[in-house]
């Protein structure tokens, strides 16, 4: 089994590209399951309606977008409704029974809210505000996703979780598709962004094993840094390699999974 997640530039730039080796991958028998991001698409909307958008930074390094109320609305009915129905509608279109869900039906991802998160200000000092509405996944039932696979569906998730209250929670994107890859048994998961895959002084890196995450953190920005960090949650576990590739390109897809970008292998 494969997970693929895709991030909010390939979506708008590159999407019809993934479609097509996704559909690829389905009509060999390849079982996979797509996970979406699209924050830079929220925010554009967010804008539109008069709410500006927040983002914080974790004592890790790691930026993440702040959600008050307001924004999850928002959130919610452009990634489970826009976005998550648009993919939907294209693999349908091309011939290919697909169904999309969030992290809320079944449930699916289960999370608890952060009553309260630590950020570093712009003077570079720790405070700690009121969480929001993000949540941090505690728990993922793969009955519904194998239920829709076993029915021949392609299935896409869109990134919104439920907490033990019914509250729902705007979760990250990346965070769900390694615990959904993790929960699954996946043997691959591949995170397409916009970037050719890890980078280390400008120069690409290869092939590295799951151990050697932990002394590469503090030399990635943000964004990769956040990858990392779920990758190396996977040790152990069975999925066996976690690439990271460029979605910008033709067959995205089918060239992440020939060896283009950086591979990291699972092996402790």
């Amino acid at each position: 089994m494969l997970v693929v997640k895709v991030g909010g530039r390939v979506l708008n730039l590159n999407m019809q590209a993934v479609i097509r080796d996704l559909i690829e991958l389905h009509r060999k028998d390849e079982k996979v399951v797509l996970i979406h991001g699209g924050g830079d698409i929220v925010t554009r909307y967010s804008i539109r309606l008069g709410i500006k958008p927040r983002f914080v930074i974790s004592p890790s390094g790691v930026r993440s977008r702040y959600t008050t109320r307001e924004e999850l609305e928002l959130y919610i009915m452009v990634m489970a409704g826009k976005i998550n129905k648009e993919i939907v509608s294209q693999l349908i279109a091309l011939g290919v029974k697909a169904i999309g869900i969030s992290g809320i039906d079944g449930p699916t991802l289960i999370a608890e809210r952060k009553k309260r998160i630590i950020i570093v200000d712009e003077r570079g000092r720790k405070r700690v505000i009121e969480g929001g509405y993000t949540g941090r996944i505690i728990e993922v039932n793969n009955e519904l996703i194998n239920t829709l696979l076993s029915q021949g569906y392609f299935v896409v998730v869109a990134p919104i979780a439920v907490d033990s209250e019914g509250v729902a929670l705007n979760v990250d994107a990346d965070q769900a598709a390694f615990y959904i890859a993790k929960s699954l048994n996946a043997e691959r998961l591949l995170i397409l962004t916009d970037v050719e895959g890890l980078l280390i002084n400008g120069v690409p890196v290869k092939r590295l094993n799951i151990s050697e995450i932990e002394n590469l953190l503090p030399k990635v920005g943000t964004g990769m840094n956040r990858k990392l960090i779920y990758a190396a949650k996977l040790a152990g576990t069975k999925v066996r390699e976690i690439i990271i590739s460029s979605g910008l390109q033709e067959r995205p897809i089918i060239k992440a999974l020939k060896g283009e970008g950086t591979i990291i292998v699972n092996k402790v």
